[in-house]
């Protein structure tokens, strides 16, 4: 799948979680979501692009919670 609609569908995700007063948490839900309905292979492209990319064009919230939580998302 295409890295771009990949950040565009993780940054929809952020948009989502960035209401929570709790930043941790909303991170922990951003990377909880990403894991349950993500197939395997789009999760390890979008670790793989904030990896290498620095996760050029993602929500920094976004970003974070995929650094945070690789090992759940690998």
């Amino acid at each position: 799948m295409d890295v771009e609609h990949l950040i565009t569908m993780a940054n929809q995700i952020g948009d989502f979680f960035s209401s929570y007063p709790d930043p941790a948490q909303a991170r922990m839900d951003i990377a909880n979501h990403i894991q349950r309905f993500w197939a395997r292979n789009m999760r390890e492209q979008i670790v793989r692009h904030v990896n290498e990319q620095q996760g050029a064009g993602l929500n920094p919230l976004v970003a974070s919670a995929i650094k945070e939580h690789t090992s759940l998302l690998a």
